[in-house]
């Protein structure tokens, strides 16, 4: 009798197991079929040419967007039909698909593999505007007329957009112009590129910069962005080597800790081009030495009213943190020819200095005339 039940009580089990697996393994065929399904929809969204109506529209792929990004803007030109299958292809291919930024067009029809292998080529270049560490909102604007896509018709109209500074006065508001805030950078030209959109990419690397590297030092300094970002304006210019720029960052805090004036070409240089008299050959003129403007620092004591070109990193760090001297001078080393200083703390070494350099010129022009 119980062996009767016990066989029993097992083959219900066995029933049941029997039952369970039947189930278990009609969800997998379930799960198998629709894998299946869904794997041959993605396939076939992949592969088959997609027929749209901008051929001849222009597709700009911006520098630095991310792949999500990229294929958001292809939906939204209506490039490809659906996104999902591309994002899915690419997160499968884990970074070994290179898209590079640029101008596209597309054929029509196109697959979306057809599309993803003309980004991995590359599509048309960018224009492009390098502004170097020290350049004026003179020579940026220059810069940006001489590009074409920009439609700028004169260096004034660019210059208004300079003037402007809105963009950092809530980081700056003693700023009078966005000088000193274009951060050097090589900046790409795109087809929907604007003189304004540009501009503020340059604020914007500025910022980002800031944000990053230098916020938190000037916080601590308790001085104000604005001096710090016209310091390192001069230091820009003055100094040649990076090892020399928290030293002639010293020099002008020396200098102004004495009452004296700074006395600094860059200062000079800056005045002549606010007046449209700098002569773009490097020589500073007995007319720009006399020139009545605050920016000129032979004339008038203390900082400029504010910067005098566009500092990097390295010249706006040695502003924040400037070399511990007594120095108050410095001169060309007419021994290197790398663009490094004499530095000295007394005006009888420093004319010593002027004269060596003064004699190696003279003997320079004597070499050149033979």
């Amino acid at each position: 009798m119980c062996n009767t039940a016990t066989n029993f009580r097992s083959g219900v089990k066995t029933l049941e197991f029997m039952r369970f697996l039947s189930g278990f393994i009609a969800v997998l065929l379930v799960i198998a079929t629709a894998c299946g399904a869904a794997g041959f929809w993605i396939w076939n969204e992949l592969n088959e040419p997609f027929a749209h109506n901008r051929p001849d529209a222009l597709v700009t792929i911006s520098r630095g967007a991310s792949s999500e990004q990229i294929i958001a803007t292809l939906k939204a030109n209506g490039i490809i039909r659906e996104e999902l299958p591309l994002k899915l292809y690419l997160r499968l291919q884990r970074g070994t698909s290179t898209m590079k930024a640029g101008d596209y067009r597309f054929a029509s029809p196109m697959s979306p593999i057809q599309v993803l292998k003309e980004l991995e080529k590359g599509g048309t270049e960018h224009e492009r505007i390098t502004v170097p560490e020290g350049w004026t909102k003179f020579e940026i604007a220059r810069a940006l007329v001489a590009i074409p896509s920009l439609k700028l018709k004169s260096e004034s109209e660019a210059l208004r957009l300079l003037d402007d500074p809105s963009p950092i006065k809530d980081i700056d508001p003693w700023a009078t112009s966005l000088e000193g805030y274009l951060f050097p950078d090589t900046y790409f030209v795109q087809a929907d590129s604007t003189a304004k959109g540009l501009v503020l990419q340059m604020v914007n690397r500025f910022r980002k910069v800031y944000d990053e590297k230098l916020a938190a030092d000037v916080k601590a300094s308790k001085v104000p962005l604005h001096n710090i970002v016209t310091t390192a304006s001069i230091i820009e210019t003055e100094a040649k080597l990076d090892s020399e720029r928290p030293i002639v960052a010293s020099v002008i805090y020396n200098r102004i800790a004495k009452g004296m004036r700074l006395s600094m070409d860059s200062t000079i240089v800056y005045a002549s081009k606010l007046a449209g008299k700098w002569r773009y050959d490097g020589k500073v003129y007995q007319s720009d030495l006399d020139r009545k403007s605050p920016y000129n620092s032979r004339i008038y004591k203390g900082l400029p009213p504010g910067p005098v070109g566009s500092p990097g990193l390295v010249s706006l760090k040695a502003a924040l943190h400037p070399a511990t001297t007594n120095f108050l001078y410095y001169v060309r080393n007419p021994d290197r020819q790398d663009g490094a200083h004499n530095y000295y703390s007394s005006a009888a070494a420093f004319d010593k200095g002027v004269e060596a350099l003064r004699n190696w010129e003279k003997v320079q022009r004597q070499k050149g005339l033979r």
